[in-house]
């Protein structure tokens, strides 16, 4: 994986030396091809979602940085996971006239209106981590982010393999990510299309924990009060997982061990309980996607054609690999 943040941080690189040659005389003209200012700078408003994560937080520092070092001027909001601050800073960015706009939605839905409003300004848009629910694909150029769908059977997949050779009923409780969200969504399709194979799989409980620690933990608390029978707890982020583990661990069981976890995500904090063994296996979502949005708004502020869909690549991890991979960590 670190491989390939190289490769793009060098092709970022590359990106912006070829750009600053080719626009730095090019006049803003107010059409998709070569909008950029007198200067040769790209401009681009970024919305992000908020900060209820380590891992968003490692997504904002890799956005600001690539969009430094690539000669992006950036112009950064926080939606404070509301969707009207986001439609809010959306609308402000079409106002500024800025040259692309990028944003992680804080839902899928409800975004056509202010996207329209985007296309009728020439401004076009890249969708980063997360989707919308559009049937009119031509109001944004195009979605980089994780397969979440593919997360959640990955998480499914080690749970059916963890019990393969047990008989007994297996009861489930699950952290779902901000309701309406696409992570929230597509985690929960993939992982109950894994495990609908095998009728000893039960989902006791589901409940939203917001994506938060402090959320995780004040549902998992409900949970083990209304559900006492629980095997495993497969969590859509580590920070929910991380906050159930209070949960647990005040409960008087021991995580791993009474309970096995399952998360999202590989953030430092995640990774360590899962050295730790509090954690039993983390799917991987990288947040480092910054080198490969300044790439592309690059070229799609050119005009140029790029990918619809542009899916990071990433791994999971048991025990023993996240020892291996703690020190060099990045987030």
């Amino acid at each position: 994986m670190f491989r390939k943040v190289s490769a793009f941080v060098l092709a970022g690189v590359i990106a912006t030396a070829m750009t600053g040659c080719g626009s730095t005389s090019t006049p803003a003209t107010g059409t998709d091809s070569g909008k950029v200012a007198d200067d040769g700078k790209i401009t681009m408003g970024f919305s992000q979602v908020g900060a209820e994560s380590g891992w968003r937080t490692a997504n904002t520092k890799s956005v600001q940085e690539s969009a430094k070092a690539a000669g992006v001027e950036l112009k950064f909001s926080d939606a404070q996971q509301k969707q009207e601050n986001q439609i809010k800073a959306i609308r402000s960015f079409v106002q500024q006239k800025v040259d692309v706009i990028a944003f992680s939605p804080v839902v899928e839905s409800g975004w056509d209106t202010v996207l329209k409003e985007a296309q009728n300004a020439k401004i076009p848009v890249i969708l980063t981590d997360r989707a919308v629910d559009s049937a009119d694909k031509t109001l944004y150029k195009t979605f980089l982010g994780s397969d979440f769908v593919e997360e959640g059977k990955k998480a499914g997949q080690w749970l059916v393999e963890e019990y393969k050779d047990s008989k007994d009923p297996v009861n489930i409780v699950e952290l779902q990510g901000t309701t309406g969200s696409a992570p929230a969504n597509d985690r929960k399709a993939g992982f109950a299309e894994v495990i609908a194979a095998d009728p000893k799989f039960k989902i006791a409980a589901s409940q939203t924990g917001d994506f938060t620690r402090a959320k995780g933990k004040e549902v998992m608390e409900a949970f083990l009060k209304s559900t006492p029978d629980i095997d495993v707890l497969y969590a859509h982020n580590d920070d929910m997982g991380l906050g159930a583990i209070e949960a647990i661990e005040g409960a008087g069981k021991v995580p791993g061990k009474d309970i096995k976890i399952i998360t999202i995500d590989a953030v430092k904090d995640g990774m360590q309980a899962l050295a730790d063994g509090k954690i039993s296996y983390i799917v991987e979502c990288s947040p480092l996607l910054g080198p490969q949005l300044m790439d592309l708004a690059k070229k799609v502020v050119a005009g140029e054609q790029v990918p619809a869909r542009v899916v990071t690549e990433e791994t999971t991890f048991t025990q023993e690999q996240a020892k291996e991979a703690l020190p060099t960590r990045q987030y």
